[in-house]
């Protein structure tokens, strides 16, 4: 997920950063947060963050008709964001491999939103798609400020 944040900075892809009861849960892994410093974290009291009008908003917001979603647990806040996400007009895609749920829920997750029309993509195809060209993804991919990608390029 820090991979993909940081080749999603180096593009100015807006990001929206939410919270499901951080005085419990913690806040926002660092590294994330690092990358998008001024961006507040939302805090979300609702398992799909489409229950939650502000978080509508900021994504609404970015005048982007696609949303990216990453985080945790697959089967729950990530499924039911997605599906309401889909069920607004939008396009949702779900970086299966940024994405995560304990043992079997994680397939069931995936599935789920599979069967409501949800796009999976993964983080390499999901850089690759976001650059389009040779030029442009050597420049971004390889920039110091992203890093190694956690896996082969």
């Amino acid at each position: 997920m820090t991979w993909l944040a940081k080749v999603a900075r180096q593009l100015d892809v807006p990001a929206v950063l939410t919270e499901e009861d951080p005085s419990r849960n913690g806040a926002t892994f660092a590294p994330i947060a690092e990358v998008f410093p001024g961006v507040a974290a939302q805090v979300k009291p609702t398992f799909g963050l489409t229950g939650t009008p502000e978080i509508v908003d900021r994504i609404e917001g970015s005048g982007r008709g696609t949303a990216v979603l990453v985080g945790f647990e697959t089967d729950v806040c990530v499924a039911q964001s997605a599906i309401g996400l889909k069920e607004r007009g939008m396009r949702v895609v779900v970086v299966e491999d940024g994405v995560f749920s304990p043992g079997e829920m994680h397939e069931r997750g995936l599935a789920r939103m599979v069967a409501e029309g949800v796009e999976l993509n993964h983080c390499k195809g999901l850089a690759y798609e976001w650059t389009r060209t040779l030029e442009r993804s050597r420049s971004v991919l390889k920039a110091p400020e992203v890093g190694d990608p956690p896996f082969r390029l």
